[in-house]
Formats: C-alpha cells, sequence, structure tokens
C-alpha cells in the first residue's frame, strides 16, 4: 500500500537531508517534488494546489530557515498538513436512537457488503453485550444476500432479509421494524451499488434514508479508484448528505488519492479503512497513523491499538518485569509468539514498525516462526529456562524431536539470544516508538 507514494516522499527527505539550511531555492524544488508526488498519487489538482502552498508558506518562516536539521523540519511541516488535510483526529460514529441505524451506500464493487460485517465485527469488539442486526436491501446483485448471511455467519451477527421481495425500501422498513420489536441496539443497511448518475436507484436511496433516519450514512469507497471515488463521495453526498466514508482495500495497490483528498472535497470525516481481506481487517482512520504511513514512519498509532487489544496490564506487568531482570525464557518467546499469531501476519506487524519502508522487499516467511515454536516445544522444562546449557548432544535432540537440521536450532538460539539483546535495549526504542504515538499507555513491547 503507498508503496509509490512513499517512495517519493522519502528520496525527496533524503535530498535534503545534507542541505545546511532550508533556502528559496531548495525549498522551491521540494514543494516542486511533493507537488509531483501528490498528482501522481492521484490527489485532487486544487487540494494538490492549497497543500503546496501552505507547505511552502510554513517551510518560508524564518524559524525554520534558520533551523540545522531542513530534512526534519520539511518532514514535520508536510506530516502536519497532511494530518490535517485528512481531519487532525479520529472521529467516531454517532450512534442515536434505537435501534441506532447505519446505511451504507457507494458503488458496486466497492466493498459495502463486506463491509458491512467488518462494522458489525467492529461493533461487538466494542462491545459484546451490543445487539446487532444486518439488512439484506441489495436487491440487484443477485448473489447479496447470500453473502450477507454467508459473512453474518461468520461474525455471529443476524441477517434480516424478505425472501421474493423486490422493494428495497420495503425490506428496509421491516428490518427496522423487527429491530425495535427485538430490541436490537444497532441496524446496519446493505444497499446495492449504484451510479450516482441513475436518478432512480439515488431516488430510491433517499426514500430507504427517509423510511429509517439513519444516523449515519456512510459511503464506502474503493481506495484504488483514486479520484473517481472523491468525485463519485461527492455527487452522493449531495443527494443524500454523507457522514462520513469508509476507505476499503487499502492493503493493495491504493495510490493514496481518495485517502488525501476525499475529506478536503467532501468535508466529511473519513471514519473507518478496511486494511486487508480478514473481516478483523477494520479500523478506526486516523489522520497521524495516515500521514505516517505515507511519509513511511509505520503505523505505531494501530501497532499500540493491536498490543493493547491482545495484552493484559498484568501480562505487560509481568514481562516487563523479566525483561528488567534480564530473565526472559523460550518459555516467554513461545507466549509472544502466540501473541504476535493474534494480531496478525508478522510482515503486517514489522510494516507498523518506524524504520522498516522496505518490507515488501523482504522474505519473510511465516513456516519460520512455526519452525521455532516446534524447536521450543521439543526442548525439556529446564532447557526452555535456560537452566541447562544447549550443548550440542541437546540441541541434536531438539532437532530431532522438531523435525528441523542442527543448522536451524543453532540459528533459533542465535535469534533468541539477539532478541534478549533487543529487549535489553528496548527502553529507548519504547519511549520513541510511544513518543511516536502521542500515548503513554503500555503495548506490546513491555
Amino acid at each position: 500500500m503507498l508503496g509509490a507514494l512513499t517512495q517519493k516522499f522519502q528520496n525527496l527527505f533524503s535530498s535534503l537531508s545534507g542541505k545546511k539550511v532550508l533556502t528559496e531555492d531548495n525549498i522551491s524544488d521540494a514543494v516542486r517534488q511533493v507537488r509531483l508526488a501528490l498528482l501522481d498519487a492521484d490527489v485532487n489538482y486544487t487540494v494538490v494546489s492549497n497543500f503546496v502552498k501552505r507547505v511552502k508558506e510554513k517551510a518560508t518562516g524564518e524559524s525554520v530557515v534558520k533551523s540545522v536539521s531542513p530534512d526534519q523540519q520539511f518532514i514535520k511541516i508536510v506530516h502536519e498538513e497532511l494530518v490535517s488535510l485528512m481531519g487532525q483526529q479520529e472521529v467516531s460514529l454517532t450512534l442515536k436512537g434505537s435501534p441506532a441505524v447505519i446505511l451504507m451506500c457507494g458503488l458496486q464493487g466497492s466493498g459495502k457488503t463486506t463491509h458491512c460485517a467488518k462494522l458489525a465485527n467492529f461493533l461487538k469488539t466494542q462491545d459484546k453485550n451490543r445487539k446487532i442486526l444486518l439488512a439484506a436491501c441489495d436487491l440487484q446483485r443477485p448473489a447479496a444476500i447470500e453473502q450477507l448471511k454467508r459473512l453474518g455467519t461468520q461474525v455471529n451477527v443476524p441477517v434480516f432479509s424478505i425472501e421474493g421481495e423486490h422493494n428495497p425500501v420495503k425490506v428496509a422498513e421491516s428490518a427496522y421494524a423487527r429491530a425495535q420489536q427485538e430490541n436490537y441496539d444497532v441496524l446496519i443497511l446493505d444497499t446495492a451499488g449504484r451510479l450516482h448518475i441513475d436518478e432512480e436507484l439515488m431516488d430510491q436511496l433517499l426514500v430507504i434514508k427517509q423510511t429509517v433516519n439513519p444516523s449515519e450514512v456512510l459511503f464506502v469507497a474503493n481506495a484504488n479508484t483514486g479520484q473517481d471515488a472523491v468525485k463519485t463521495a461527492q455527487e452522493f453526498d449531495k443527494k443524500v448528505s454523507i457522514t462520513g466514508t469508509i476507505l476499503t482495500m487499502l492493503d493493495g495497490t491504493a495510490r493514496a488519492g481518495a485517502a488525501i483528498s476525499i475529506r478536503e472535497v467532501t468535508q466529511k470525516p473519513l471514519k473507518f479503512e478496511g486494511v486487508g481481506e480478514k473481516v478483523t481487517d477494520f479500523q478506526t482512520f486516523n489522520p497521524h497513523s495516515m500521514a505516517d504511513r505515507i511519509l513511511g514512519m509505520g503505523d505505531v498509532i494501530n501497532l499500540v491499538k493491536k498490543a493493547q487489544e491482545h495484552f493484559s496490564e498484568e501480562q505487560s506487568k509481568e514481562l516487563e518485569k523479566k525483561l528488567k531482570k534480564a530473565s526472559f525464557t523460550y518459555d516467554d518467546y513461545l507466549k509472544q509468539m502466540a501473541i504476535l499469531k493474534k494480531m496478525g501476519s508478522f510482515k503486517s506487524l514489522l510494516k507498523m514498525i518506524p524504520g522498516m519502508p522496505n518490507i515488501d522487499e523482504m522474505q519473510i516467511d511465516e513456516k519460520e516462526l512455526r519452525k521455532i515454536e516446534a524447536m521450543i516445544l521439543s526442548m525439556t522444562p529446564a532447557e526452555r529456562e535456560e537452566r541447562v546449557e544447549l550443548i550440542p548432544s541437546r540441541r541434536r535432540r531438539i532437532a530431532d524431536g522438531s523435525g528441523v537440521k542442527i543448522d536451524d536450532v543453532n540459528k533459533m538460539i542465535k535469534s533468541f539470544k539477539r532478541l534478549k539483546q533487543f529487549f535489553k535495549d528496548m527502553p529507548s526504542l519504547k519511549k520513541q516508538f510511544l513518543n511516536g504515538a502521542g500515548k503513554k499507555e503500555n503495548f506490546l513491547w513491555h
């Protein structure tokens, strides 16, 4: 995701790193490169023009010109302006009414049906007692109802549909009545994909909105469509007054145009983003996090969130004590690997860490992690707790027990020792990560 734009920004910042001060000449050149990078990423032309104008005005300020670190100053300015462009803060859902109704709309193929289920799962994760009902109002696409039912089963959320019905307004009205009768907290309506120029279908969407009075009308936009997504969101907003946007497919080859432009053009917040195929690959849109990713600074904010979901405070404190005493063992290594697995693929987690811009070029084999797990499980309790030395005969037994070569065992032991050293150095890194996230809570590296 965002690879080309990120690379262009990093090349730009590298070209400034050798400069002693920011001058009018190198600022003009840098701003020109920013303009070209954003236009190439399919960012709205007007948005680009206003953005580079603000960056140039800030960069030519007296305090910046005197700076001894021009590249860092310029990065800071671009980062601040990107954050401002995308909305400054996370914007939460408005859930008003009994039930609170969320109407999903957008073009066909944007991922509405999938993201109905993802949103339902997200809301359930926030509150396990929350009752949610999905409603199949997409009667245009033959497989839409079955797809929603399958996804509903996956996230353990019931789906309302009316067999043989051809009027989505009636389905929406009946679903709303059912949700009221059975005391559902949230009703999510999956509607048919439609073009904004299709007056009949747009009028139908407006009638659905008037019938169920949703507290949220979310436009689902495929990030890969760039400017087309922005223009369509603007048209949908004119017709049905959207309250926010969900960006989908941000794990693919999205060029960032929609992410950067859509909020500025529609003046409606970006609320969520889909970052993968699984129902759990869904998160609140955070402007600071997106700016970090665009500039190749990792994604500490969402790394912290993921870690907090899977690490209890007690686990964090216990592990922190072990690390301080340098008593981190193979058993602890095994436990951390189990938690990391729950958080997602190792590659996706590494992408979130600052300083890992070329992670896509690395060959990360998830099978290697399973091999390490097998090797540790083949150890005796005394070996796992490092109460005995792993002499060659013990290493051979571990290799035989886990079905690997002796070289694999030797490599694993070396990696474990490096990891322990890494943890010893962690306090300074941890401080850097937490400052980047703007948080002081405990997280992954405790």
